[in-house]
């Protein structure tokens, strides 16, 4: 899919919350080993999908160096929002100050609701309908105790302002393709705290199919081969899937490695894509060209392909994603819970 206009990311922020439980303390609470990562961030007591939104976001308009007051949009995808019914997008949006000739909404798919808004922001910016648009992919997943999600179910999220390409784009849209089917690999119904997921569908034919689905589709739409890319961010639930399905595509793990940030933070579901993104912009270079792809259960994934402008070396300052990873303080296991809000004085 290519744009009536050619539109870019004049802005990006991201944020990884301090706290950070290590997998061994996992397993020692539940006398298990082995693990699907190093360790998880957790969120704060007064922290939520909601502040790692408006953290992210208020580094985006930063980095974008515009009045807050003409984003358009504010789009914000998740599968953790703090209310059942109220947007949270509406409070980001008031909090920096794009309020109130804006458009809001929350986005679901799973852990493709962050590249989902990014889709729409895209479109509105690119039919003209939109001068900026922002779309936030942020979690704060959760996963049932001894369960294998409870080692990845992270908190985490970035931002990113849309605009028409110009000297001020950071990164400028090639093009995007969509792939979905119906697949019941991950669900949670109505009223359920916990996440179900479907096992063995969870890699096929979930995960592996539609990122592969969705990148021979953009591959040859646009007849780029995978060594004319200097990275790739691919939706990590873990460290080994990302990896994988990367060489059955034909990339490297060197092209994946700048964005690869879960191993320290763990899955941060919606956030996932969008954070390995922005691990990626933070050391790119002008010229450069990177593909994206994320993956959301039920089933879908969105493919991108971003190429880096001279403005990125100019915009990057300030906060970068590695030292948010960088800054943790490791909690046990019944503070972390106390943090979940499952343990209240």
């Amino acid at each position: 899919m290519k744009t009536l206009r050619q539109v870019g990311i004049v802005g990006y922020g991201a944020y990884v919350p301090m706290y950070r439980l290590n997998a061994a303390e996992i397993n020692r609470m539940w006398g298990t080993s082995g693990a699907p990562v190093e360790e998880k961030s957790v969120v704060a007591l007064d922290e939520d999908t909601v502040t790692i939104s408006v953290e992210c976001a208020k580094q985006a308009v930063r980095r974008a160096r515009i009045d807050p007051s003409l984003i358009g949009a504010v789009y914000v995808g998740t599968e953790s929002k703090p209310y059942a019914v109220k947007p949270s997008g509406t409070i980001v949006a008031e909090a920096i100050g794009a309020t109130p000739s804006v458009s809001t909404a929350d986005y679901e798919f799973a852990c493709k609701a962050g590249t989902e808004a990014m889709q729409t922001c895209i479109g509105l910016v690119g039919s003209g309908m939109q001068r900026y648009a922002m779309a936030i992919g942020a979690d704060t997943a959760q996963g049932r105790p001894a369960d294998a999600l409870e080692y990845t179910a992270a908190c985490g999220g970035a931002a990113y302002i849309f605009a028409e390409r110009s000297a001020e784009t950071v990164a400028y849209l090639e093009a995007s393709y969509s792939y979905v089917t119906d697949t019941p690999d991950f669900w949670r119904r109505a009223k359920e705290m916990y996440p179900r997921h479907g096992n063995r569908f969870t890699g096929e034919p979930a995960y592996f199919k539609h990122i592969t689905g969705a990148t021979k589709g953009l591959l040859k739409e646009t007849g780029y081969g995978p060594e004319e890319f200097k990275y790739a961010v691919f939706h990590q639930p873990n460290t080994k899937f990302p990896i994988t399905v990367a060489r059955s595509l034909g990339f490297s793990v060197d092209q994946i490695n700048p964005g690869l940030v879960v191993g320290k933070v763990g899955n941060t579901y919606a956030g996932s894509s969008p954070m390995g993104l922005a691990a990626t912009l933070d050391v790119a270079e002008p010229g450069d060209r990177i593909f994206m792809v994320s993956y959301g259960s039920g089933s879908g994934s969105d493919a991108f392909i971003f190429t880096a402008q001279d403005a990125l070396r100019d915009k990057r300052g300030g906060p970068n994603l590695k030292g948010f990873i960088d800054r943790k303080r490791n909690v046990d296991y019944a503070t972390y819970l106390r943090h979940r809000g499952q343990i209240i004085q």
